[in-house]
């Protein structure tokens, strides 16, 4: 398989009709359930067609406690690996152990150690973001050869999310009843709908809708976008693989995130349905609720 190409060649599932959003509906049912600071829920199936599941995922949550009261510090990473006889599976768990690693290294530890004006500060945090980044895709390039991954990595602290990405993983966010992704996709599908010579609906039906143009382990330098989000009490950061949301529509993810009683029902419910909508791919889901302080 190309480095780049990660072909399912799945058809479009029926979208499920979906309860109404309505304005006393906005407030997630699930916030009445949860202890004060930040939930977050992870889970990862193998699907109804893989043999093998090539996602990974890393969750580190923290909180800590200051005169300002309760300070969420979270790292979240989820990648999708291609490539094919366990070279994606190893290609993605490489990609996370090397990023992750770089990342509380040089971000965490600097911060968490109380050196802020020497380390912490001085380094925007995005360019730690990057360099993480290039260094999984260089890991990834010279130890796993003919392999590459997707990766969607969320920094939090407080209730901002720093993000870097490369490839179809995604990265959204659920406010008062709205979902919006916040990340790119690095597809030939998504570049097609951005130049106007296909609709997103069209997009999502592409016979090259996986052909990833970006993705690590490519060879010399790797653009990586990042982003900063506003996380405000009451908001969701969902971290997926294609394996959901190319089976479950934003529309469906957003009334769940609305009904569901618990974060864990959540992402129970958004695995089932991508499951029960044909499963064509490894699904892995990472939520992260903002509670109270």
């Amino acid at each position: 398989m190309n480095l780049l190409q990660k072909i399912l060649f799945r058809e479009r599932p029926t979208v499920e009709e979906t309860r109404p959003l309505t304005p006393d509906k906005v407030r997630p049912a699930m916030l009445a359930s949860l202890a004060p600071g930040v939930t977050v829920v992870k889970a990862s199936d193998i699907g109804q067609t893989r043999e093998r599941n090539e996602d990974s995922y890393l969750v580190v949550d923290a909180t800590l406690q200051n005169d300002e009261g309760l300070t969420p510090l979270g790292l979240y990473i989820v990648a999708d690996g291609m490539g094919g006889h366990q070279r994606g599976e190893i290609a993605s768990s490489l990609a996370v152990q090397v990023t992750a690693r770089h990342i509380l290294r040089d971000v965490f530890l600097p911060f968490l150690s109380g050196y802020e004006e020497d380390g912490y500060r001085r380094r925007p945090i995005n360019e730690a973001l990057i360099e993480a980044v290039e260094a999984a895709n260089l890991s990834v390039h010279e130890q796993v050869p003919e392999a590459g991954t997707t990766l969607t990595v969320a920094l939090v602290f407080g209730h901002k999310a720093y993000l870097a990405h490369v490839g179809d993983s995604r990265a959204y966010i659920f406010h008062q009843g709205t979902l919006r992704q916040i990340t790119q996709d690095h597809s030939l599908a998504a570049r097609l709908a951005e130049l106007g010579q296909a609709t997103p609906e069209e997009a999502l039906t592409h016979p090259h809708r996986n052909v990833l143009y970006r993705a690590l382990g490519q060879a010399g330098s790797l653009e990586v976008d990042t982003y900063l989000q506003a996380l405000p009490v009451g908001s969701c950061l969902l971290l997926c693989s294609d394996g959901l949301w190319g089976m479950v529509s934003d529309a469906e993810i957003a009334n769940v995130l609305t009904f569901a009683p618990t974060p864990q029902n959540a992402v129970e419910q958004l695995i089932a349905m991508a499951n029960r909508n044909g499963g064509d791919d490894n699904i892995t889901a990472v939520l992260v609720v903002m509670g109270e302080s």
